[in-house]
């Protein structure tokens, strides 16, 4: 018996919450004329906050697309090739890889036997460029100084 009685608790709740249901609905229909578009617009100021008036427009400022940098600027292209010299601080023949430091900046990089021209070993003076490998700046055109 107090199956059924939980029955006509439950039964009394919903009939409850839908009656409350159909009284917001109907409040939100009779709300409903006063709303519109306009009154639903939100705009932002000049420092990123929400406002409910539009923007001056008396205050806009005009700003130029090209002059926008989103990340990295554009790299002016340059006909000038710049070669370095260095010293062969290390160099493994047999598995046909080095180190080259430079002699002006003692930075070291990394050189592959495949651009190398001629045959290098260690302390040998070399001339070479720089190019973007995969784990950095790499030696490339690597050649023997006399």
């Amino acid at each position: 018996m107090a199956d059924s009685w939980g029955k006509k608790e439950r039964e009394k709740k919903k009939q409850q919450n839908k009656k409350e249901k159909a009284e917001k609905k109907l409040e939100r229909k009779d709300q409903k004329g006063g709303s519109n578009l306009e009154d639903m617009m939100a705009y932002l100021d000049e420092f990123g906050n929400i406002v409910s008036a539009p923007p001056d427009p008396t205050r806009k400022l005009e700003i130029n697309a090209e002059d926008i940098e989103i990340s990295i600027p554009r790299k002016i292209e340059s006909d000038e090739i710049v070669t370095y010299e260095g010293k062969v601080s290390f160099f493994n023949s047999t598995k046909g890889f080095g180190f080259i430091r430079e002699i002006s900046g003692q930075d070291s990089y990394f050189v592959h036997i495949n651009d190398v021209k001629g045959q290098i070993k260690e302390n040998d003076k070399v001339r070479f460029q720089l190019e973007r490998g995969q784990k950095g700046l790499q030696a490339v055109r690597v050649e023997i100084v006399a």
